[in-house]
């Protein structure tokens, strides 16, 4: 079917249109539709209309809609597994994790209740905790997982009693359009809706009066730009941002046996994950051998198209993030590095870098301050576990982090010092859908998941009575 929007109920085709590219290929393989001013002003209207109607049926009948709507996406993972890959890159059994993700957020939010709270009742007075939908929410997701991304805030948004407004990463539109095909059979028109564009309408969205609730996930920087843009109607917005999370290996750890849970947190997803671990403190005794045995598995990776069996690391998912990429490389190398794996692209059609792992610089570097996002590794000494924590504290971003050690005690010792609003030990991307998870510092506001996640697209309004006359 020819990608559509989905706007007031009906699918339908864009103003315009953009090439969507395969980052395996550095070519177009489909066409997206692309929203004008005028679509984004209908959906936003539509979506105001909706929101009485919606906001007035029980807890319950929005939940069983969303249970509905998991359930067809489920019915059609294959085919969203595949497209994920194409637009993505990842390898096709990472779009497929990612599919069931998406299907069981959207499942995990269907099966939530959220009841008033009674904080006070006697004789003579009783409190209320009561929670209201705010309205439309704008969600805006990026380029990395541009399915699991979105179910987080459309299936606590929408069991809420809130009208979503969807817009994706311009380079990653299809699979949310298809997500749009599949939603027009599950709410009315106006409840859910799919806006693509090539970031112009941004600003209109995040600015827009009736825009109740901005919803982002994506740079920092570009967070800091939605916020200014939010202030003017002071709409409610959660925030998840960037990271630069620090992975501390204790001096206990056996390296042959944590070294490929190591890699995996760092090269999952070509390291294009907030999560992914971006740095790496290791023990100054430790170091060689642990970047030694990283280095092995950097070079035993098999880095193709992810729909080629065997593939384990994709592309970088579009141009302008493998430049990037490749300019921390190139810092790096300026800035004394020593590359023990990796370093450079591979030659061909497609965004493919090798991934690289870095010894020798100094804890000023690019690559260990800035957020690198993509395949590119540095291991840094410390010499006490003090000074390890306080390299992992000193950067503006407080998202996730690792500790790995051999005494599990000694380690969550070690990661109740660290400056995050995630922090694992021997572990990674563990994010139960009943905890909820959000950034410190630079990496974001508000939180997602858990049934925290649904009360941050409500209002809280406290019912006060006297009881007595």
């Amino acid at each position: 079917m020819t990608p559509k929007l989905l706007i007031d109920g009906a699918l339908v085709d864009g103003a315009t249109t953009i090439d969507v590219i395969n980052p395996a290929t550095g070519k177009a393989f489909a066409t997206s539709p692309k929203a004008d001013i005028a679509q984004a002003e209908a959906a936003i209207a539509a979506a105001k209309r909706a929101f009485p109607a919606w906001a007035a049926l029980p807890f319950a009948e929005r939940a069983k809609r969303v249970g509905e709507f998991a359930k067809a996406i489920e019915a059609r993972k294959d085919e969203f597994a595949r497209l994920l890959t194409q637009e993505v890159g990842k390898p096709l059994i990472e779009a497929g994790f990612e599919v069931a993700e998406t299907v069981d957020a959207l499942e995990f939010f269907a099966g939530q209740d959220l009841q008033p709270k009674v904080l006070r009742d006697n004789g003579d007075e009783l409190i209320v905790e009561q929670r209201y939908p705010q309205g439309v929410v704008a969600a805006i997701t990026p380029w990395n997982f541009p399915l699991a991304l979105l179910a987080y805030k459309i299936g606590a948004a929408l069991v809420a009693g809130n009208t979503v407004i969807s817009k994706p990463a311009p380079t990653t539109p299809l699979t949310t359009l298809l997500l749009g095909e599949v939603a027009a059979d599950f709410f009315p028109a106006g409840v859910f809706q799919t806006l693509v564009d090539q970031n112009e309408l941004g600003p209109l969205l995040t600015s827009h009066p009736d825009i109740a609730h901005v919803s982002f996930t994506g740079s920092t920087p570009t967070g800091k730009k939605v916020l200014g843009s939010a202030a003017d109607t002071l709409k409610r917005f959660t925030l998840e941002l960037g990271g630069n999370d620090a992975a501390i290996v204790l001096d206990d750890v056996d390296v042959k046996a944590m070294a490929p849970k190591i890699f995996f947190a760092a090269f999952i997803n070509a390291g294009q994950v907030c999560f992914a671990t971006k740095r790496i403190y290791a023990p100054r005794a430790m170091v060689d051998e642990l970047a030694a045995e990283l280095a092995r598995l950097a070079d035993e990776a098999v880095v193709g198209d992810g729909l080629e069996p065997g593939t384990t690391i994709g592309p970088i998912q579009n141009k302008m993030q493998y430049d990037k990429v490749l300019g921390f490389i190139e810092s790096a190398r300026d800035e004394g590095g020593t590359f023990l794996a990796g370093g450079h692209a591979i030659e061909g059609d497609g965004y493919f870098i090798r991934p690289t792992i870095v010894t020798g610089l100094s804890h000023k570097a690019r690559l260990v301050r800035e957020e690198q996002f993509g395949p590119v590794l540095p291991i840094l000494p410390y010499d006490t576990i003090e000074e390890a924590i306080q390299y992992a504290n000193e950067v503006e971003y407080g998202l996730g982090g690792i500790v790995w050690a051999g005494d599990i005690d000694r380690g969550a010792e070690v990661a109740s010092k660290i400056e995050t609003g995630t922090i694992w030990v021997n572990r990674h991307l563990v994010l139960p859908k009943d905890i909820p998870f959000g950034g410190a510092k630079q990496s974001g506001i508000g939180v997602q998941n858990g049934i925290e996640g649904i009360e941050d697209f409500t209002q809280r309004r406290i019912l006060s009575v006297k009881k007595a006359a």
